[in-house]
């Protein structure tokens, strides 16, 4: 099994050894990241009388991008024994346990695309999720081909040939504009930013989109952004070079978690007295103990806790937030991160899919999850879009929330529209993408 460098990962697969929940299916996992939540129901089986669907789990269970991946799954083991404790899903009139199938994908296209010609065609799910990214392609080419329906975290992986792929849940990178613009307005003094990311196919959308958000901000960059390669292990002259030209802000764009770490202690150690803002602050209370408190205060992020007041409102479409968070915590305490509660609520809108489609099959659930354009977002009602951007409007796209670290704790400061910011800004943020190569018409 391969192992990552970040104590907040190695520490997410020793309890994965230790729980043994998940049944293995992947060549190398060892078993330690296999079947999560399969068909589980209030006394831990399957209900006799129930058929069963089962989903795909194919994204990065291992490695650095792990993070991104493993906590997801951990979530959808609650989510798997919530619906089949209450019944299962009601389909076309008959009753449907859910099995959650999972493949280790390593963050490797090659495996990607092995995982899901398994999940396909031996292990017959009728949905498959994925985390995206550089993994994205070999697996779409199999999805146009089978008419498999697939989901990503990654809306930059839609182009016009990708009928199949869905971005229902995350739309990363453009969240990040929300950030950007709540903190211009939060701290109008700040005035100049600096920005670095791996060089890959998560980061470098997420930088034209800060780019984006900085310019129709006012603030300005001081310097090009620092791409740095994903092999990279010591983060003290990265964070030098961003130091130098004195930024009021430091932007950590979408870099892994793995790496906003160290990131953040460099900043810390080096002495930096001004704004941090990142797509993601995974684990962050191993943050602050590796900083300070204080360092950390008013860290801006887009990620929020679920034990938040904020997601008790009324047009909060998650299922009872707040006790998904316990449960989670009680489970694996510490391991909470920014997609744990992702792939879960990819699930409630496949779900939702599916029970009005009266099918579980692929094309039929796509058809009716898309039926008026609109869907319950985890975070309000939301619009299908991206024709400008990505081609297509395969991206589920609304509010988003901006959260801070207040006290040593992640708050929900308020929700903003990314279609109001696109409306106003949409310019800006096309020619970004240009400029670093991202627009669906350069990448197809």
């Amino acid at each position: 099994m391969s192992k990552s460098k970040s104590r907040s990962i190695s520490k997410v697969l020793d309890g994965v050894s230790r729980r043994g929940f998940l049944r293995g299916t992947a060549a190398g996992v060892a078993g330690a990241a296999g079947v999560a939540a399969a068909g589980v129901s209030g006394s831990g089986r399957a209900l006799a009388a129930d058929k069963t669907v089962k989903i795909g789990f194919l994204a990065p269970l291992t490695g650095e991008v792990a993070a991104w991946g493993l906590p997801g799954l951990y979530g959808c083991e609650i989510w798997a024994e919530w619906v089949n404790g209450s019944g299962g899903i009601q389909v076309g009139g008959e009753s449907y346990q859910v099995e959650f199938v999972s493949y280790d994908n390593e963050y490797a296209p090659d495996k990607a695309r092995t995982g899901a010609q398994k999940l396909i065609h031996e292990d017959e799910v009728k949905f498959i999720m994925m985390l995206g990214g550089d993994t994205m392609p070999p697996v779409v080419e199999i999805s146009n081909r089978t008419g498999m329906l697939v989901s990503t975290l990654l809306p930059s992986d839609l182009t016009p040939d990708t009928p199949n792929l869905i971005a229902p849940c995350e739309v990363h990178p453009i969240y990040n504009v929300t950030g950007v613009e709540w903190l211009a307005e939060a701290k109008p003094d700040l005035k100049t930013a600096v920005i670095c990311a791996q060089d890959d196919a998560l980061g470098r959308p997420s930088v034209a989109t800060y780019l984006a958000a900085f310019e129709a901000a006012g603030i300005e960059l001081v310097d090009e952004p620092l791409f740095f390669d994903i092999s990279t292990t010591d983060f003290a002259p990265v964070m030098t070079s961003l130091m130098a030209k004195n930024p009021d802000i430091i932007c950590l764009d979408t870099c892994y978690a793995d790496f906003v770490h160290p990131l953040t202690e460099q900043a810390f150690q080096q002495g930096f007295k001004g704004q941090m803002i990142s797509c993601t602050a995974d684990f962050y209370d191993q943050m602050i103990a590796k900083t300070s408190a204080e360092f950390l205060e008013g860290f801006v992020f887009q990620f929020p806790d679920f034990d938040d007041p904020a997601l008790n409102e009324s047009f909060v479409n998650f299922q009872k937030p707040n006790a998904f968070f316990s449960e989670y915590a009680k489970r694996w305490p510490g391991e909470w991160g920014a997609v744990s509660w992702e792939y879960a609520s990819i699930m409630d809108l496949w779900r939702a899919g599916a029970e009005a489609a009266g099918s579980v099959e692929p094309q039929e659930v796509l058809t009716a999850m898309k039926a008026g354009g609109t869907g319950l977002h985890a975070f309000g009602e939301a619009k299908w879009w991206g024709q400008e951007l990505f081609g297509i409007d395969n991206a589920l796209v609304g509010n988003w929330p901006v959260v801070v670290i207040e006290n040593g704790k992640a708050v929900i400061k308020e929700y903003r529209s990314i279609p109001d910011w696109w409306s106003k800004h949409k310019d800006i943020m096309i020619k970004h993408f240009e400029a670093m190569g991202e627009m669906f018409y350069q990448r197809t």
